[in-house]
C-alpha cells in the first residue's frame, strides 16, 4: 500500500524461504549478496568476540543497512520470536504497533497457554504509541488489555463501532468494507487466497492509518490490495518441477501454516473450496519438533482428506519424522502414511488421485522454503 502510495518501503521479516537475502529489504529491493556479507564482516568485527546469536546478529546487520539506505520512508519491522524479550524490540520509538491472532507457538519459550504467549507479545506495546489489535481469543485480548492499560498504549481493537479506537471489517459484494474513524471504505478483496485475508488486511490498512504523516488514499490502498504477494501464504504452484509431477487440472497449493491458528484459518479456507466443487483433497505435510504438531493438525482432520503424507523437513534436524507425523494424523482419524520427500508423496499422489484433484502442501515455513527451491520459484 505504502508502495503504492509512492512510498519508499524497507522490511525486516523472518524466517526466509529460500534464499537469507529476503529478511533485509531496503527501498530498493532485497539486499545484495556483497552488501550483506560486507555487514556481517562489520557486525562481527565491532561484536569484538563476544557471544553473539544468529538472530542477534542478523538484527544488527538489518538494522545497520536501513540507517545507510536515506531513501527509505517506512520501515516495517516484524518481531522475530515472542516481542518482550525479543533482540527487535530494542527499538524503543514506533509509528504504531500490530499484534495479529495469537495461537500456541514458540510455547517452549514463550509459555503453554495464550495469556503467557500474549504477556511476551505485548511487550512491544509502547506508551503513547497506538497498537492495532486483531481477533484475539478472550484471554490473550485480556492480556494485551492490561498490559496496554500499564504503559499507557491507546490500543484500536476489532469491535461493532466506527470510532478511532475500534476497526471493524466484512466481505460484501466480491470486495471488502473497512469501518474506523467515523469513514467506511469500499475495497476490493485482497489478492491472497484465504477467508482470513480480509481480516489480516483490515489489521494492515488501519495500521497504516495511524501513521498521519503520510497521506496514503483509497486509490493506493486498493491498487496495494490488487497487488500484494506473500510466497507460500496458500500460494498456487502453476510450473516447476514439482508442478510438472502431477497431471494436468491437479491444483497444488503451498501454505506455511505451522500452528493451531494457521491450520484453522486453511481448514476454514478448504472448506469454503470443498463447498463449491468436489475435488478430492491430498495433504503434505511436515511440521517441526518444537511445534504443536497434534494442536496443528487436528483442525485439518475435519477436511476428510483423500489421503495424508506426512514428510520429514529437509537439512531440518528439529523437523518430526514422518514417522511420528503420520501417527499424529493417525490419531486425528486421517488415512496417513510416512513419505521420504515431497516430491514422492506428489509422484504417490499422481498415481492415485481422481482428475482435477487438489493438493495442499502445508505445517512449517521452513518446508515452504525447500518446496519453493525444489519448484525453483524465487522470492522476490
Amino acid at each position: 500500500m505504502f508502495q503504492a502510495g509512492g512510498y519508499r518501503v524497507q522490511a525486516y521479516t523472518s524466517p526466509h524461504l529460500v534464499r537469507f537475502n529476503e529478511r533485509i529489504r531496503l527501498s530498493d529491493g532485497l539486499i545484495g549478496d556483497a552488501a550483506l556479507e560486507a555487514l556481517f564482516e562489520e557486525c562481527d568485527r565491532l561484536n569484538g568476540g563476544e557471544p553473539i546469536t544468529f538472530f542477534e546478529i542478523t538484527t544488527a546487520a538489518a538494522f545497520l543497512a536501513f540507517s545507510r539506505d536515506p531513501a527509505a520512508d517506512v520501515l516495517l519491522l516484524e518481531v522475530g520470536l515472542g516481542g518482550r524479550l525479543d533482540t527487535t524490540n530494542m527499538i524503543d520509538t514506533a509509528a504504531v504497533g500490530v499484534i495479529t491472532p495469537i495461537s500456541y507457538d514458540h510455547m517452549g519459550f514463550l509459555g503453554d497457554t495464550l495469556e503467557k504467549i500474549a504477556f511476551e507479545k505485548a511487550g512491544i506495546l509502547r506508551a503513547g504509541v497506538p497498537a492495532v489489535i486483531g481477533l484475539q481469543e478472550p484471554e490473550a485480548m485480556a492480556t494485551i488489555r492490561a498490559r496496554a492499560d500499564s504503559v499507557g498504549a491507546p490500543l484500536i481493537l476489532p469491535g461493532s463501532g466506527d470510532d478511532a479506537t475500534t476497526w471493524n471489517c466484512a466481505a460484501v459484494d466480491g470486495g471488502m468494507t473497512l469501518r474506523h474513524a467515523g469513514y467506511t471504505r469500499h475495497l476490493p478483496l485482497p489478492a491472497l487466497a484465504g477467508v482470513h485475508q480480509p481480516q489480516n488486511a483490515a489489521v494492515a490498512i488501519t495500521a497504516a492509518l495511524q501513521m498521519k504523516s503520510f497521506a496514503l488514499s483509497d486509490a493506493a490502498i486498493a491498487t496495494g490490495l490488487r497487488t500484494v504477494l506473500w510466497p507460500a501464504r496458500l500460494q498456487r504452484l502453476g510450473t516447476g518441477p514439482l508442478r510438472d509431477l502431477l497431471p494436468p487440472g491437479t491444483e497444488l497449493w503451498l501454505d506455511g501454516a505451522h500452528n493451531p491458528g494457521g491450520t484453522e484459518a486453511l481448514a476454514a479456507t478448504i472448506k469454503g473450496w470443498q463447498g463449491r466443487d468436489s475435488r478430492s483433497l491430498f495433504l503434505v505435510m511436515g511440521v517441526m519438533g518444537t511445534k504443536d504438531a497434534g494442536g496443528t493438525v487436528h483442525p485439518l482432520a475435519g477436511l476428510l482428506p483423500q489421503r495424508f503424507y506426512a514428510v520429514a523437513i529437509p537439512g531440518e534436524a528439529n523437523g518430526l519424522p514422518a514417522e511420528a507425523l503420520a501417527d499424529t494424523a493417525r490419531e486425528a482419524g486421517m488415512k496417513a502414511e510416512p513419505m521420504p520427500s515431497v516430491a514422492d508423496a506428489l509422484r504417490a499422489i499422481a498415481a492415485e488421485a481422481p482428475p482435477r484433484s487438489r493438493i495442499i502442501i502445508c505445517g512449517s515455513l521452513y518446508l515452504a522454503g525447500s518446496v519453493l527451491a525444489e519448484n525453483r520459484d524465487d522470492v522476490t
